[in-house]
């Protein structure tokens, strides 16, 4: 497995939680990406909740990767950012196409499928595991100042030196 982490900054972590991801496992076939044609996949992001970031914190950014995916640089499934800090969940359904459940002001970039949506997992078949980490980050800073059609790795590399701590949410999925 590569290591997501590997090169960033080493925080510490708070928790992060969802009722959708069960001992390490999507909980419902339609958190899986039926756009990337996994059958009965609905490409509906999972809830997630969060607590204890640090009292400084600004804003949160959420983010879901694959470094398993066959691309030589992993793919990237959802990235929401300046989520206020008075905010500790999503909703199901959150990174819907509408931008309809997410928080106001929170901004939904593409993913490496060029959609501003979440996408669920999808590894090609008998491809092996692949683990996701669905990460929340807590930052010191209001805003991440970057274009709305920005890559999910341009976020990345503009939150570094912001990140305060960060929780992770792993699972994985495999399809024989």
């Amino acid at each position: 497995m590569n290591d997501p982490f590997l090169g960033l900054q080493n925080v510490s972590s708070f928790e992060v939680t969802s009722k959708d991801i069960v001992d390490g496992a999507l909980s419902n076939v339609k958190f899986m990406s039926g756009d990337l044609g996994i059958e009965g996949g609905q490409d509906i992001s999972p809830e997630i909740s969060w607590s204890g970031a640090p009292n400084t914190t600004k804003s949160f950014v959420v983010t879901l990767y694959d470094p398993d995916a066959p691309t030589g640089s992993g793919f990237w499934h959802w990235a929401v950012l300046n989520i206020s800090a008075s905010v500790s969940e999503l909703p199901q359904d959150a990174g819907n196409k509408s931008n309809s459940k997410l928080p106001s002001g929170a901004i939904q970039l593409p993913n490496d499928a060029r959609v501003k949506k979440y996408i669920g997992a999808a590894p090609p078949k008998g491809h092996g595991v692949h683990h996701y980490f669905l990460t929340v980050w807590a930052l010191d800073i209001d805003k991440v100042e970057i274009p709305e059609d920005s890559t999910p790795a341009f976020l990345g590399f503009n939150m570094f030196g912001h990140v305060l701590e960060c929780g992770v949410l792993n699972f994985k999925v495999e399809v024989k």
